[in-house]
């Protein structure tokens, strides 16, 4: 596996593997969604529950894609992994992405059921925080033109930032909140089978969506990293072949 680190060798595998994992997702996802309209509707929600199959599983992903750059960002600091802060780079928009979906569809369903768009509720709060922290590494990649120092500064920010995963997480049991306690646990689930499996396949087909997307995040950023060497490297030689000129 060391040898995947080497991007070179990570292009060619993802090359190999992406129109495979592309395909999988999509699969897995259409099957989800045919799945969820079929599902029935819930005694006390109706109709409205479905919204759910798109809300859960991008809050499992909002807080994944926040954990996988914490690996990132460790990977970056400690280990030095050559491929570290191009992953955590690529997987920022797309967590940033997921929440906004996160949250637009927590307001669609709670109106419905609380009478409003939006409430000052610990997870919801805590959420849009997680949102922002997104939004900031963003912007703190862009602000930064020295991509080493940028990616030791992003990593720093991140792991600083990760105090909002437990808080998003234990948030409906350490304050009284609007927001439902967890319906699916090790202990079991509180959700009927005939609407939990069409949301456990919902989240499967998200996650390997957000895997697919950030494959190929990950190969732009290197690519987009190649041709600014390049551009570098041009810009050296015509400097140099400049006094060349004037000496003729």
């Amino acid at each position: 596996m060391k040898n995947y680190a080497n991007p070179t060798h990570f292009m060619e595998l993802t090359e190999r593997v992406l129109p495979w994992l592309a395909t999988l997702t999509t699969v897995i996802i259409a099957v989800g969604l045919v799945m969820g309209f079929r599902a029935p509707p819930d005694y006390q929600q109706g109709e409205t529950v479905k919204i759910m199959y798109i809300h859960v599983p991008s809050a499992w992903l909002a807080s994944l894609i926040y954990m996988s750059m914490v690996v990132a960002a460790l990977g970056t600091l400690v280990w030095r992994h050559p491929l570290a802060d191009a992953a955590q780079k690529a997987a920022a928009p797309l967590g940033a992405g997921f929440t906004f979906i996160c949250l637009a569809t927590g307001s669609l369903w709670g109106k419905p059921e609380w009478g409003t768009w939006w409430v000052w509720d610990a997870r919801l709060t805590s959420v849009l925080i997680l949102f922002l922290i997104y939004l900031g590494l963003i912007a703190l990649w862009e602000t930064i033109e020295d991509q080493s120092l940028a990616a030791r500064a992003v990593s720093i920010m991140t792991l600083v930032g990760s105090v909002i995963l437990p808080i998003i997480k234990f948030s409906v049991d350490w304050w009284n909140t609007l927001h439902q306690s967890a319906s699916i646990s090790l202990s079991g689930s509180a959700i009927a089978g005939p609407i939990l499996w069409p949301l456990l396949v919902m989240g499967i087909g998200f996650t390997f969506l957000f895997l697919t997307l950030h494959l190929m995040a990950i190969r732009n950023e290197i690519l987009r990293r190649r041709l600014r060497r390049l551009s570098i490297l041009t810009i050296e030689d015509d400097i140099r072949l400049v006094p060349m000129e004037a000496a003729q």
